[in-house]
């Protein structure tokens, strides 16, 4: 495990095991991944970032698992289930979904997929500049 990775979770090291779920499964479903750690986020990347991970709240406290992280994508139309939390569009065409899990079992095929569409969508916008 990155170093930087781990400095990320701090605190949070319980939601660790989601994260590497997660970090497992988007390299063995979306080639050529690559991985940014700042500060307050984790960037999956193709030529543009497609996911993130963060301790962004999107739920009330009270609605909280006691361990969760929240993964954001983004797609060009507002994606509807009720797994997704938040979802606004930070400009005409760009829909941004923020999803708070739990556990590692949340990352799960119905996720995976909304993922790999939101990098399909990425690299699209990137080939139309």
């Amino acid at each position: 495990m990155n170093s930087d990775i781990l400095s990320f979770f701090g605190q949070r090291m319980n939601a660790l095991p989601i994260y590497e779920r997660l970090e497992n499964q988007i390299r063995m479903q979306i080639p050529d991944v690559k991985i940014k750690v700042a500060k307050t986020q984790i960037t999956f990347a193709g030529k543009r970032g497609f996911a993130f991970v963060s301790f962004n709240p999107c739920r009330k406290a009270k609605e909280r698992p006691e361990i969760w992280m929240t993964i954001s994508f983004g797609l060009g139309y507002r994606k509807a289930s009720p797994r997704i939390d938040v979802a606004v569009e930070p400009y005409p065409g760009r829909w941004t979904h923020h999803v708070m899990v739990g556990t590692p079992d949340e990352i799960d095929e119905e996720l995976m997929g909304w993922i790999r569409e939101a990098a399909e969508f990425a690299d699209s916008k990137g080939r139309q500049n």
